[in-house]
């Protein structure tokens, strides 16, 4: 079993959801999965997109999560933070109360925010002022630092023009204008582009001390090892199913074996192109299989029956790959295949 401290890497995985029907979390399944997660040092990212947040799971699901999560935590936690409660006609002002009620609940647990991306900003802001104003208003309002996270639109199409331009270099300059006018209140960056080359761009450009968290899914190892200039951090939706091989293989980086490092991850990177694969937004349903494979629950299900997303092709290609990673135990994932198979 791996320690936090044995990691020369920050990491988090953002954690799934175990459902109890369509619309129910089974808490103590759910509860039980992030022990495992911070059993192997990895920290957990609570309600982000990985927990189907936005895609089954509301706001009040998601708050008693947070609450309950960062209750229990054995581990470093962090939590996402948006605007998803709102309903009706919404302006700047009530996107940034939103922005702030959610943050309220974040820090009150004791959990990290994550100031996630906001499909009620991508709607209402003119421009990259809007942003600013929203956004820097927030960071304006804590005391410790945060993570942004740029989702992009392979994971949630009603982001397109976030940061106020839908071209992704001058999206980029908006963003780190934000960031380099308050240093001190960011933490780090998550960025979700599947855009490996702009992520080291990126990385190279923040200021120093704030941290550049992958969320590239396809490009992972590469980002995490770094090169001569840097590395990124991890805060990952594949860490979810891989989190023994992910401890292992990052114990390997920091005793400075970089090749024992790459050998452990790139079997499960075909995993992960494979989950993440169009639509990205689906992943969800192979990450709750692979849980579902491992052990994990005791039943292959999501809110809002999203396990019917992908078909039964994909599933068994997901399960051929997960046994290469050796993320699943073959017996055990064999059993419940067949299971699942007669139950169709």
């Amino acid at each position: 079993m791996s320690s936090a401290k044995s990691f020369n890497r920050t990491v988090f995985a953002a954690a799934h959801v175990v459902a109890r029907d369509e619309r129910t979390v089974d808490w103590d399944a759910t509860l039980a999965f992030r022990h495992h997660l911070w059993s192997h040092g990895l920290g957990v990212a609570e309600a982000m997109d990985t927990a189907q947040r936005g895609m089954g799971l509301d706001w009040p699901a998601a708050a008693e999560l947070i609450r309950r999560s960062a209750a229990e935590k054995a581990g470093r936690i962090c939590a996402g933070v948006g605007t998803d409660h709102l309903t009706g006609e919404a302006g700047l002002g009530d996107v940034l109360d939103a922005y702030l009620h959610q943050l309220d609940v974040v820090l009150e647990a004791g959990a990290q925010p994550v100031l996630m991306c906001s499909r009620r900003l991508a709607a209402t802001a003119r421009g990259p002022e809007d942003y600013e104003e929203v956004v820097g208003t927030v960071l304006d309002r804590v005391s410790e630092p945060v993570i942004l996270h740029w989702l992009g639109t392979a994971f949630d199409p009603a982001l397109e023009g976030y940061w106020g331009a839908a071209d992704v270099p001058r999206a980029t300059r908006n963003f780190l204008e934000i960031i380099r006018s308050r240093p001190d209140k960011v933490d780090g960056v998550k960025v979700s582009l599947l855009d490996a080359g702009h992520e080291i761009g990126l990385r190279r450009a923040l200021p120093p001390g704030v941290r550049c968290y992958t969320g590239d899914d396809f490009h992972y190892p590469d980002l995490i090892a770094g090169d001569e200039q840097g590395h990124s951090d991890a805060l990952l939706g594949i860490f979810d199913p891989i989190a023994p091989v992910a401890a292992r293989a990052l114990a390997k980086l920091a005793e400075g074996d970089t090749d024992g490092f790459h050998s452990l991850l790139a079997p499960t990177v075909a995993l992960s192109r494979h989950l993440f694969s169009a639509p990205t937004y689906h992943y969800k349903t192979g990450v709750v299989f692979l849980a579902w494979l491992a052990g994990h629950q005791e039943d292959f299900r999501l809110l809002g029956g999203l396990e019917s997303a992908r078909s039964a092709e994909h599933l068994a290609e997901a399960k051929r790959l997960a046994e290469i990673a050796g993320v699943v135990e073959p017996e055990l994932a064999e059993r419940r295949w067949r299971q699942w198979l007669a139950s169709r």
